[in-house]
């Protein structure tokens, strides 16, 4: 496989098109691999899922996508429920959702793999790297910095994303 090759954990459309942007301007032949057994409820796993594809499409990226499995993705964060946003839960889910991406970059033959979820201001970079340095290939790619999250919103708004309002588990799920 060529050495720039990667394998890139998608979160969701709205934060792959400023990190495929970036990644394919610096040289990267990224392939989406969509294992978010995290979100919930499963009809939201989709729609997420679907605006994926639009932004693979218009990126001529391929896409993976992984079986949902949130009854596994539950057991990893046994205990950390009521965890605040941006916690010990998320730094769990951080750590499945990375493990998924490690195993199947493994399988395929891809020498690096990273993920979106740093393009988020919502998400801290620092802590995802923590996380990620734990498994072998893994890219520190930061997609928030250069603005990346600004230009996402400009990318999501040119192709008609779907953008949720929430993380995607459903501790994170915002009460009305």
């Amino acid at each position: 496989m060529d050495d720039r090759t990667i394998l890139v954990h998608a979160c969701c459309g709205p934060c792959s098109t400023a990190s495929i942007e970036r990644m394919l301007t610096e040289g990267w032949k990224p392939t989406l691999f969509f294992s978010n057994s995290n979100i919930f409820p499963q009809e939201e796993a989709d729609l997420r899922y679907e605006a994926l594809l639009a932004v693979a499409r218009a990126y001529g990226v391929p896409v993976i996508r992984e079986v949902w499995n949130h009854e596994g993705w539950l057991e990893a964060v046994t205990g950390l429920e009521a965890e605040k946003e941006g916690g010990r839960r998320c730094e769990a889910c951080f750590a499945y959702n990375l493990s998924e991406a490690s195993q199947k970059a493994e399988e395929l033959g891809f020498e690096h793999f990273c993920t979106t979820l740093t393009l988020s201001r919502f998400k801290n970079s620092k802590t995802i790297f923590r996380v990620g340095e734990r498994f072998p290939h893994f890219e520190e790619l930061d997609f928030k910095k250069k603005g990346g999250f600004d230009r996402s919103l400009v990318l999501s708004r040119e192709l008609g994303l779907y953008r949720q309002h929430y993380c995607g588990c459903e501790f994170s799920i915002p009460s009305s």
